[in-house]
């Protein structure tokens, strides 16, 4: 593995997906591995789950991880090429991503979509910039389009509590009183594109995805219809992609019930987190023996580990 910018950057689905089963009984095995190996980790954007668990992750395989707080303590990073440099950025991408290159085996890198400009959001101008201009391997750890470190935990817990060996697996969307990327909903669907389930998504109309990434996937306009013989309930906001970060609804309509809850067969309910209680889903539900929840959060470390360990295997 070179970079893991998406789902797609992946060799072998399947293979890490037991490499996360194997690290998930025994994280400790490999605890030299990554000796004398330092991870470098660029924040552009807050996080809680994911750095805590990335440095988990390294420090289980012997690495060092040096953090920093790119939009705090970084200078103004210019990303197109040919321009004069008389504005606001001072350092450009070319000789940042050389320089971290020099001091780091790995660099990890999270940077959201602004909601602002669909097209530099799309071509993911901050990651793929240290992707293309670095000489080591890049993590995505949330980018503008795809969240793919979370949705391999998704994966890794949908393995680990499935009771059938096709469940069905409904991705909802709820309600939420800001605007939210398509990020972890767009790696949801990538993982859902590589495990064997019954996927629906479920939305209100003008919420559609990203229609090159979905055209295979079946799509529903009521929770009712998607919950019916649900095994897992996935949930999920995103803003709309047509009307590019727009809020086009704030009703609690589409929020996850016990109600709601009760259509499926049983269902667990899944949420990256964090999680906004009473808005997104009552808190019954993430409270309720049914939520695994903390268990995505617990199987982020295992996930970053079995990337990491990839990386420094092929090293």
């Amino acid at each position: 593995m070179n970079h893991l910018i998406t789902l797609d950057d992946l060799h072998d689905f399947d293979q890490l997906l037991k490499a996360m089963q194997t690290i998930q009984k025994n994280p400790l095995a490999h605890e030299q591995l990554g000796r004398h190996k330092t991870l470098g980790i660029l924040f552009f954007n807050p996080s809680l789950r994911t750095r805590i668990s990335t440095q988990k992750a390294a420090q289980n395989l012997g690495m060092q991880c040096m953090v920093m707080n790119f939009n705090n303590e970084g200078w103004g990073l210019e990303f197109e090429d040919d321009v004069i440099m008389n504005g606001t950025t001072s350092e450009h991408i070319k000789e940042a991503a050389g320089v971290l290159s020099q001091y780091f085996d790995v660099l990890a890198v999270r940077a959201f979509a602004s909601l602002s400009d669909k097209a530099k959001d799309q071509a993911e101008t901050v990651l793929r910039g240290f992707a293309r201009h670095s000489t080591i391997p890049i993590i995505n750890l949330e980018s503008a389009t795809a969240h793919p470190l979370q949705a391999l935990a998704d994966g890794l817990t949908i393995t680990e509590f499935k009771k059938t060996a096709r469940p069905k697996v409904v991705l909802s969307w709820a309600p939420h009183p800001k605007a939210l990327p398509q990020a972890v909903a767009n790696s949801f669907v990538r993982l859902m594109q590589r495990m064997d389930t019954d996927f629906v998504i479920a939305q209100p109309e003008g919420y559609e995805l990203d229609s090159q990434l979905t055209k295979n996937m079946k799509v529903v306009y009521s929770q009712q219809e998607a919950f019916d013989g649900a095994d897992f309930i996935y949930t999920k906001n995103w803003s709309s992609f047509s009307h590019y970060g727009q809020v086009l609804r704030t009703d609690d309509a589409w929020k996850i019930t016990s109600e709601k809850m009760k259509m499926t067969n049983n269902a667990y309910f899944m949420h990256c987190l964090p999680v906004r209680r009473n808005v997104v889903v009552d808190q019954a539900v993430l409270e309720s023996p049914q939520s695994l929840v903390l268990n995505q959060a617990r199987n982020r470390i295992y996930t970053a580990q079995a990337v990491l360990k990839s990386i420094l295997d092929e090293a």
